[in-house]
């Protein structure tokens, strides 16, 4: 009881401080909002904005993870995400692109990951829908680690035509890559047990997703005869 009390009150002010920040990002206080935003990675991480931008997904998950009961972590893992769209959005706001992507590769790889690991479907609501942070990340190609965990995400939700086109992103940025072609047809191959009704829901009837498959198979055997 003590624990969920502690991670309900951590919540909370997370929530309260994520309020402050979209109401001074609303009124264009860039400097408050990042003031914000500093404190409040100091409070989940213990390290500030500027640090964040230099640590890995994995010293930053250590960070979460230090000194925390295994309740918490799932918890501070998403505000970490959360913030980290935040902090995107303010690099963005003030031209500084680069910066604000690699914010958003970070809070979208840590909001993958979580919902893959934890095994769940739905998030507080103050938590960045997985198609915000790939909005935010605009229409330049993603790294091949990101387009590998949307894949994973979307087939695991059902989304079946948004796991293949970034299956064939990946497959346009390395066509000669056997090792991904090998990872598409495993994927085409899962979906043979899926029902009609699924694959449709999912945008992928069972004829394009048959064709998927036929394709990836003849680009296997060109790879494997040298005339790919």
């Amino acid at each position: 009881m003590l624990r969920r009390d502690y991670i309900l009150r951590m919540i909370e002010q997370f929530f309260q401080a994520l309020t402050r920040i979209k109401s001074l990002k609303q009124g264009e206080h860039w400097q408050q909002a990042a003031g914000t935003v500093d404190e409040e990675f100091n409070r989940l991480i213990g390290a500030g904005v500027q640090a964040v931008a230099q640590l890995s997904e994995t010293e930053l998950l250590a960070r979460v993870i230090q000194g925390e009961p295994t309740l918490a972590v799932h918890d501070k893992t998403l505000m970490l995400s959360t913030l980290l769209k935040e902090a995107g959005d303010l690099a963005t706001a003030q031209d500084r692109m680069e910066e604000g992507r690699s914010y958003y590769l970070k809070g979208l790889h840590l909001l993958l990951n979580t919902l893959a690991r934890d095994h769940v479907a739905e998030c507080p609501e103050f938590v960045p829908k997985v198609e915000v942070f790939v909005t935010a990340l605009g229409s330049s190609p993603l790294p091949l680690q990101t387009e590998v965990l949307l894949m994973q995400h979307y087939e695991r939700t059902g989304e079946f035509a948004k796991a293949e086109d970034a299956l064939f992103a990946m497959l346009k940025a390395e066509p000669q890559n056997p090792g991904l072609v090998e990872f598409g047809i495993s994927f085409y191959q899962r979906l043979e047990g899926q029902s009609d009704a699924n694959l449709s829901v999912g945008n992928l009837p069972r004829p394009e997703f048959e064709a998927g498959l036929a394709e990836l198979r003849a680009r296997k055997t060109a790879l494997s005869s040298g005339t790919a």
